[in-house]
């Protein structure tokens, strides 16, 4: 096997494969280097207690907070990266989005690069992950020249019962955008041929019949089948990033595999490991010109982290819910605010309301919940699935030099303080208002065991920032095009370069934006 590539690409997510996917056919030769491997098929992917309560899926580390303590991050190291366990509700950033937005909790930056520079990639990215959809009915979203490559995945009959409740009292529920290999018939139901059969177990769960358009399915195994000059290395943790003697271009990709020390070089490397493992990676390839990190001269590598300030409530309401495929509907109308919550310069931005998978018995057994329910002999979890609706509500967390990820001492610590905790809180009482407002009261019960016990930590979903981009070294680590300011043939294309991540799910941006420096690298291979 030859050691030297013309690309290297770290990581399989959505990030890397997106951007080998767009490159493969230029003929140029291409090494893809996966630390983990095929994320096993088996009975378990469909399993909640395997996936929720045992965390079969989830990477084995442990790492430490600001506060001394322990944390085990929820992250998936296999082809296709966490898309693996993803939802797949793939959602463009708003155009607002890349301007300044002033929020309760602080300053939403502004993008150097706006969404016009990324329209175009977002219809590629759409039509390669196989979005479902509807334009139109989003009152927030952004411009698009072309419509959803599919349509909309429809809503089974209780949750078109709630988006006709919804819109009578004024709001504008609309399809949730997902990446799915679904085919439908007239009425909704998957076809005979439909690889996705519109099961309960899609949400953040890995998919037994590969009918989730996770960056595996949709990137890597067509792209391995169709161009002999892609080669994917499974088991290939990249331990660091050597450079040559200016420290301007990395000159050695060093390899742990099958036990060995492998080292292989390429013209143009590509870190897509994710927002903390590629920062990770640039800190641990310190040397004599990068004695702080690789491409760390501005102290800024491991910074800004952001992920989002989530929540995923289970609404418990009189009436029960057969639904079976829940994940369809979301609500917009508080994303840029609400007029009872408002500072100086105007509303506050509240954030996004979406569906989540339905409630499994095994997953409501291992969740902690309110001790008011525990004077109950038999905890009825079935009835609880059975009468519930879940939903994931996400407002904008906002960067911050101290949230970060970092080495001390050979271990990993992650440091974080919510930056805006009260749009979230404000969000799930718009939740609970609307509800009541259609005539569905419900008590809101958190499903923590979602996104990991301690979800502003260890939930590390939709990790975001910790290399951003800009015009000015002293303060951004990659350029416009998402090269290191520091080394001309590194380049970074997870979330790592966001400046900021607004509330909506942000694989689609990366995605698009992954296509978007293949163009670039085009030119320059």
């Amino acid at each position: 096997m030859p050691q030297h590539y013309d690309l290297i690409v770290i990581g399989s997510g959505p990030g890397g494969a997106s951007l080998a996917h767009r490159l493969a056919p230029t003929g140029k030769r291409i090494l893809i280097l996966e630390r983990g491997d095929y994320l096993p098929r088996e009975e378990d992917n469909w399993s909640a207690k395997a996936v929720f309560v045992d965390g079969k899926y989830q990477a084995d580390e442990s790492w430490t907070d600001k506060d001394g303590g322990t944390v085990k991050p929820q992250l998936h190291y296999y082809v296709g990266g966490n898309s693996k366990v993803y939802g797949a509700a793939l959602f463009r950033l708003r155009e607002r989005d890349f301007e300044e937005v002033v929020h309760a909790g602080g300053l939403s930056p502004a993008w150097p690069v706006k969404y016009d520079v990324f329209a175009p990639y977002y219809d590629d990215a759409e039509k390669l992950f196989h979005v479902h959809g509807s334009r139109g009915e989003d009152p927030t979203e952004p411009p698009s020249s072309t419509p959803y490559p599919f349509a909309a995945v429809k809503h089974e009959p209780k949750v078109a019962e709630l988006s006709e409740k919804l819109a009578a009292i004024g709001l504008k529920p609309f399809h949730l955008p997902l990446g799915i290999k679904l085919d439908q018939t007239i009425d909704g139901f998957a076809t005979p041929t439909s690889t996705c059969i519109r099961c309960s177990a899609f949400d953040g769960f890995p998919c037994l019949l590969n009918g989730k358009a996770d960056a595996q399915v949709m990137c890597i195994d067509p792209m391995l089948a169709a161009h002999d000059n892609v080669t994917l290395l499974t088991g290939a943790y990249v331990s660091k990033l050597g450079t040559d003697e200016t420290g301007r271009r990395v000159d050695a990709v060093h390899v742990e595999r099958n036990g060995q020390q492998e080292i292989y070089t390429a013209d143009t490397v590509v870190a897509a490991c994710g927002a903390l493992s590629s920062a990770l990676l640039l800190l641990r390839s310190a040397n004599e010109r990068h004695p702080n990190g690789l491409a760390n001269g501005s102290d800024q590598v491991g910074r800004n982290y952001m992920r989002h300030e989530m929540s995923v409530v289970m609404a418990v309401m009189k009436h029960v819910n057969e639904t079976v495929f829940q994940k369809t509907l979301a609500l917009s109308d508080f994303y840029f605010g609400s007029d009872d919550w408002a500072g100086a310069e105007g509303p506050w931005p509240l954030g996004l309301i979406q569906m989540c998978a339905t409630s499994h018995t095994d997953q409501i057994k291992g969740e902690e919940l309110p001790g008011w329910l525990e004077w109950l002999p038999d905890m009825p979890f079935e009835q609880l699935a059975r009468h519930s609706m879940d939903f994931w509500l996400q407002a904008e967390d906002l960067p911050h030099l101290d949230n970060r990820i970092y080495y001390r001492e050979g271990e990993v610590h992650l440091d974080l303080t919510e930056t805006n905790p009260e749009a979230l809180a404000r969000l799930k009482d718009k939740l609970k208002e609307m509800l009541s407002q259609v005539g569905w009261p419900a008590v809101l019960l958190e499903r923590s065991l979602y996104l990991g016990k301690d979800i502003p930590l260890a939930g590390t979903a939709h990790q975001a920032g910790t290399c951003r981009f800009g015009t000015d070294p002293a303060t951004s680590v990659l350029n416009l095009d998402c090269r290191a300011h520091e080394v001309d043939n590194l380049y970074v294309t997870d979330a790592s370069f966001f400046p900021s991540i607004g509330a909506v799910n942000p694989t689609l941006t990366i995605v698009a934006n992954a296509l978007r420096v293949a163009d670039i690298i085009r030119d320059r291979l």
